[in-house]
């Protein structure tokens, strides 16, 4: 067969961005959801990737000794980090009957404090209306085990997956039946190099860990403070901390060197350079080919890593390691009449100094407001009868008083209403779509 373009004298030059272009996506792609998700996604990875000297750069980077920090110079990467496992700050989180603050949590509760931030409206308590806070009541009745290994799902169609090596292979063979042995080499390395990175660093294991709590311990009812979100987990220990204190891991059996994936970045590297010395070597035809393969695989890593992570990882923490947790949305008006709302389920030993927690303002006419709620939801005698205000408020200062009370009146109208016997919860209809 003749060749196709062998008489041209134009040379696409393809080896110096070959290393470099799509680098960011393949990183992602490599490094996206689906390495822990899918069953089998390891497997997935025999194509010819672009951007080989980026990924062999990030990830030569986990290793941890003299020798491969001379390599790959740069900071030390713990591989949940990498994977997007962890690294992300929650909100803060106060115990109900101890008081504890956390003042700031990790991943598993910004997780789902975001999952809980796109649940329904539910009920709108009614009331005065400033900066509206919504109010999730999450009722944990499964406590996990010290550490569980969530089920890999398997993917609906594996169409998507098919095609980057379909072509890469299409393209390599392309290239040995017009004789272009320098293409045909280049995308084989391509293929293997990245088949061979898929299987190491997808070969860690899944996991979720958490504190076991010691024998006796009460409840760890207590809230998750976001500001404009505030969640109420109400629970054993060992469900509350598997969200406060528990973490995705992804753990390699050559931990802590990460030997086997610092030789895989060796291999990346050395393709890259491969890349620059033969690609210009060759012809037209066999550039094109490279390119083309180079091009669909960007095409197929872009839409990996355009993938929602922290969806699926919502959906991992929710359905696997909590079970499906009892949810319940309220919205109330203003933070005050949430504060109150918030008191009312949670019947914490201390009142005052919750209050003070989720509202700061210290002044004379604040303390007086937070002395009579305290008051009020500890005997339970309800906020329907007014009060009498001491006589030295001004006007101002007592219609304000009289303002603050309505609050704290909308918000046990609406927990008498909606939430002390209601076994009414709200679910996102989504959870469970999580893996398609």
């Amino acid at each position: 067969m003749k060749l196709p373009f062998g008489n041209s004298r134009f040379s696409l030059n393809a080896s110096g961005f070959a290393g470099f272009f799509g680098g960011d996506a393949a990183v992602l792609a490599m490094a996206s959801g689906t390495m822990y998700i899918y069953e089998g996604a390891k497997w997935w990875g025999w194509y010819n990737c672009p951007g080989s000297y980026e990924i062999g750069k990030r990830f030569g980077q986990l290793a941890k000794s003299r020798f491969w920090n001379g390599l790959f110079p740069g900071p030390d990467i713990d591989p949940t980090v990498l994977f997007g496992l962890d690294g992300t700050k929650g909100p803060e989180f106060m115990s109900a009957f101890s008081c504890t603050i956390i003042p700031e949590t990790g991943h598993l509760a910004h997780l789902f404090t975001r999952e809980c931030k796109d649940l329904y409206p539910g009920v709108v308590v009614e009331g005065r209306q400033t900066r509206p806070v919504g109010v999730t009541v999450a009722e944990l009745s499964h406590e996990p085990d010290y550490e569980e290994h969530p089920k890999l799902r398997t993917p609906r169609s594996m169409l998507v997956t098919t095609i980057p090596i379909a072509v890469s292979i299409g393209t390599c063979i392309a290239c040995g039946i017009f004789g272009d042995w320098y293409c045909f080499s280049m995308i084989l390395l391509g293929i293997v190099s990245s088949g061979v990175a898929h299987l190491v660093i997808g070969g860690g294991q899944f996991s979720f860990v958490h504190p076991i709590p010691a024998a006796g311990c009460p409840d760890g009812d207590g809230l998750l403070d976001a500001s404009d979100e505030v969640v109420i987990l109400k629970g054993k220990e060992g469900a509350v901390n598997s969200i406060t204190e528990g973490r995705f891991c992804f753990r390699f059996a050559s931990e802590p060197l990460y030997n086997d994936i610092a030789w895989c970045s060796v291999l990346l590297t050395l393709q890259f350079l491969a890349q620059l010395l033969l690609i210009p070597q060759s012809t037209l035809f066999g550039q094109l080919m490279f390119v083309v393969s180079l091009a669909v695989s960007w095409a197929y890593n872009s839409y990996l890593s355009s993938v929602d992570m922290e969806k699926i990882q919502q959906g991992l923490l929710l359905n696997e390691i909590l079970g499906l947790p009892k949810l319940r949305k309220f919205r109330l008006g203003t933070r005050t009449s949430a504060a109150v709302f918030v008191m009312l389920v949670l019947r914490p030993g201390k009142v005052e100094q919750q209050l003070d927690e989720l509202i700061p303002n210290d002044t004379a006419l604040w303390r007086r407001w937070k002395e009579t709620v305290a008051r009020k939801i500890r005997d339970g005698s309800g906020f329907d009868s007014p009060v009498d205000w001491d006589s030295h408020w001004t006007l101002e200062e007592m219609k304000l008083l009289d303002t603050l009370y309505g609050d704290a009146r909308s918000a046990f109208i609406g927990y008498a209403k909606y939430c002390k016997d209601s076994d009414v919860f709200t679910h996102r209809q989504d959870i469970k779509e999580y893996a398609t």
